[in-house]
């Protein structure tokens, strides 16, 4: 009787499952509803989205011509927007997007031009009110920290570890007053912590800051930190682990990198052209390719810029009252007599005017009015200040976390160690 029971109850069981299944499968499978797209602060699904490119020659006045807008309606949106967007400088290769109607007309009502991968200029005419503004992607910054040994120079390296120029010019600039590149040795090694910028953590739009560095040269580790000693001016400066300003007065070289040094500064310097009599040379020649960047190795007013018998093209600087600096045998000259420079401008490319044998830049340098050589330790070239004493303590706090990054290969530390004044003053 009990078996019969469970047999008859196992039964039931059964039956009830089965019934179950099939109600669940004649239950009718309800749409998911999509998810609204924006961009641009725009809801596209109220649009005709329209996705293209400027051609060359195309004008702001064609494209919306294509797109049902009338030349009075032209004028007046190019008429109210060109403090903030002039139409007539739309340049060829740039992708827009233009929001139409959804009706039969299809009439343009928002012009959307890439500036690039962050910026876009928005200009809205859809309401009788005509508006233009930028539009910035919304950036998420990630740090990053790579390492990488020289083979043969810093640019080749760079692009073996698969890194833009921009940050290999962007590390020759931290390190031009401090490192000379043509020096650097197979062996050598750096590390570096960076920033990159994504969007929606995946599109690469660039590089942000580099946090810090460091060099080890001649088995001499030479550090870089980003800080920044005056909050009022807010400009941030790269300084050594012990507060040390790497930016001095002067470049080490009127080129960044990739040159050689052909001839060096020499008074007794002898020549087989002339007989093989002695002919001071009272510059110093760095070699490098036709059209490389010549730069200027410190801020100062352009006394000269011509062309000229032996000297070619030229370029002299005038930066204060005792330093001067020449540039000769330029292809161009870049700049003209009376123009003010900034440091690391570039004021020329490398050429072979003049008397010369080779492309090259001769780089002439004048303290109190007479030539010296300034990559003589004998030539003391004046140095940046370094952090006053009152924010050593401070500037030793900050950098401790970037240093450990570095000395430790790894990007994330829990307790970071801290510097006292008391040790700081040790």
């Amino acid at each position: 009787m009990l078996k019969k029971t469970t047999y008859i109850l196992l039964l039931f069981v059964f039956f009830y499952a089965c019934k179950s299944e099939e109600k669940k499968e004649l239950e009718p499978i309800k749409p998911v509803k999509p998810k609204p797209v924006y961009k641009f602060g725009y809801k596209l699904d109220d649009y005709k989205v329209i996705l293209d490119t400027i051609k060359s020659g195309e004008s702001f006045g064609e494209i919306m011509d294509r797109h049902h807008v009338t030349y009075p309606k032209i004028n007046q949106i190019a008429g109210s927007i060109k403090e903030v967007f002039d139409v007539r400088r739309v340049r060829a290769g740039k992708p827009y997007m233009i929001l139409s109607s959804k009706d039969s007309l299809e009439k343009a009502k928002v012009f959307i031009y890439k500036n690039d991968k962050i910026k876009a200029t928005v200009v809205d005419f859809k309401d009788s009110i005509i508006q233009a503004y930028t539009y910035l992607q919304p950036i998420k910054t990630k740090e990053r920290i790579v390492e990488g040994k020289i083979n043969s120079n810093l640019s080749n390296t760079m692009d073996s570890l698969h890194l833009s120029p921009n940050l290999t010019w962007a590390v020759a600039d931290i390190y031009a007053w401090t490192l000379d590149f043509y020096k650097l040795q197979k062996g050598d090694s750096f590390k570096l912590v960076f920033e990159e910028k994504f969007i929606n953590d995946s599109l690469f739009a660039g590089y942000g800051n580099i946090k810090s560095a460091v060099f080890n040269h001649k088995g001499k580790d030479l550090y870089a930190f980003r800080f920044v000693a005056d909050s009022i001016k807010g400009i941030p400066e790269y300084y050594d682990e012990n507060g040390n300003m790497l930016r001095s007065q002067f470049l080490k070289a009127p080129i960044k990198f990739q040159y050689r040094i052909s001839s060096r500064y020499n008074l007794r310097r002898r020549i087989a052209y002339y007989g093989n009599r002695i002919k001071p040379h009272r510059g110093t020649d760095f070699a490098a390719n036709i059209g490389t960047p010549i730069i200027a190795t410190a801020s100062g007013t352009v006394t000269e810029s011509a062309r000229r018998g032996g000297n070619g093209n030229y370029v002299k600087i005038k930066h204060n009252g005792t330093y001067s600096t020449q540039y000769l045998h330029m292809k161009r000259r870049k700049v003209k007599r009376g123009d003010y420079v900034k440091q690391g401008q570039v004021i020329g490319t490398v050429g072979m005017t003049g008397n010369t044998g080779g492309p090259h830049v001769c780089y002439r340098f004048w303290k109190n009015g007479r030539q010296v050589d300034p990559l003589s330790p004998k030539t003391k070239l004046p140095e940046a200040e370094p952090l006053k004493k009152s924010l050593i303590a401070e500037f030793l706090n900050f950098i401790a976390p970037l240093k450990y990054q570095l000395d430790h290969n790894q990007l994330q530390i829990e307790e970071p160690p801290v510097i006292t004044e008391e040790i700081a003053q040790n």
